[in-house]
């Protein structure tokens, strides 16, 4: 941390884990569970710049990238685990359409479209086995008015957005089977879906196309581009580790007997170490 006249900048390493909550999930961050290691789970890592005047803090840049953990390492624990595919592979590609045109057919609600892929599995031993995770969202057309004219049903502008998340499974081997599980989160004030120059119409959006893998933050939905410099404010005391920082710079002054001349500025407190939220 580096310290001026009523300024601090402070630099953060954060170690991000991967839980099986969307992000745009409602669900309270302590209810999510933390993705097990079995699952292929994935990792972050983000370095983060704040600035605190007057005690609210701003973020001036952040840039994060992440990794899935070792495919070998998680086969010599698990050798029948399937393991992360891309998400331009053919059988997900196949997967997501299917298991989205099995429930629009079969609701009588809000027709809804894809907008992102974010995580696919394929298992070949000894079933085989597609499973996919993707993000949607409901747009102006019930599912009946999409099957007459589906190129008019467009996304609920954002006053009015409701976002929502899917998760599918497909077997084709030894039977063919298909199970999907879509749900809507209701409006949510504030919450946006950004994909720049990123056109959902066809059902695929485009960095699919690309070849992106299922660990890469730069598809994350409040933040499509990982090394973009955001700003936000929130109270100091939103922070956890505010309490520790407390007790550093008490026990610094407790200590501290030493006479030191008019004006001294004693140094800042030691960094506290990691501070874990979840246990792994």
């Amino acid at each position: 941390m580096m310290q001026g006249l009523n300024n601090d900048i402070i630099f953060l390493e954060l170690d991000l884990l991967e839980t099986t909550c969307p992000i745009l999930s409602p669900t309270p961050l302590a209810n999510c569970t933390v993705r097990s290691f079995t699952e292929h789970a994935v990792e972050g890592d983000c370095d983060v710049k704040l600035q605190r005047v007057d005690g609210m803090l701003s973020v001036l840049a952040s840039k994060c990238h992440s990794h899935a953990d070792s495919s070998e390492d998680v086969l010599q624990l698990c050798p029948d685990c399937p393991l992360l595919a891309s998400l331009n592979n053919t059988e997900v590609l196949t997967t997501v359409t299917a298991a989205l045109n099995d429930h629009n057919s079969k609701t009588a609600d809000a027709y809804l479209r894809l907008l992102e892929i974010g995580r696919a599995k394929i298992q070949y031993h000894p079933a085989h086995v597609v499973s996919v995770e993707f993000a949607v969202a409901a747009t102006n057309c019930s599912a009946e008015v999409a099957k007459v004219n589906v190129e008019a049903c467009q996304l609920l502008p954002e006053d009015q957005s409701n976002f929502g998340f899917c998760r599918a499974t497909m077997v084709t081997r030894p039977s063919q089977d298909l199970t999907v599980d879509c749900q809507l989160y209701g409006h949510q004030p504030g919450v946006t879906y950004s994909q720049p120059g990123q056109d959902t119409s066809a059902g695929l959006v485009p960095s699919v196309v690309q070849g992106f893998t299922n660990h890469n933050l730069r598809l994350s939905h409040n933040n499509p581009v990982a090394s973009e410099s955001s700003s936000s404010e929130f109270p100091t005391s939103m922070l956890s580790a505010k309490p520790v920082a407390k007790r550093a710079v008490a026990d610094v002054a407790q200590h501290d007997k030493v006479p030191r001349p008019v004006g001294f500025v004693p140094p800042p407190p030691p960094c506290p170490g990691k501070i874990h939220h979840f246990k792994i």
